[in-house]
């Protein structure tokens, strides 16, 4: 099985989305996440965590997650239907390789 980063990105921070959230909408927001997370069973490494930027220029990056699967078009269905998505973020998708002789 290959290993697969996941980089959420959104042009707002998770850390100013979640302060605009109300208690019904988080509750909504964290049951549509572990929907999510129950349908990438086996997919699903590490649920990972929102992020905060605190270096660097890059831009947007709000939390991570890793997957698996034989083959990165094995997880199309599982991304199309990802909650960040659906809010309006975006999902990079970056393969795991082990360099040379490691």
């Amino acid at each position: 099985m290959k290993k697969f980063l996941v980089l959420y990105t959104a042009e707002m921070s998770a850390e100013n989305h979640f302060g605009d959230l109300s208690p019904e909408d988080i509750e909504k927001m964290n049951k549509a996440w572990m929907d999510w997370a129950e349908k990438a069973g086996e997919h699903l490494l590490d649920f990972g965590n929102p992020t905060v930027a605190v270096a660097g220029t890059a831009p947007g990056v709000g939390g991570y997650s890793f997957l698996q699967a034989e083959k990165v078009e094995d997880l199309a269905d599982l991304v199309a239907i990802h909650p960040h998505k659906l809010m309006g973020g975006n999902l990079d998708l970056y393969e795991v390789v082990t360099p040379p002789g490691m």
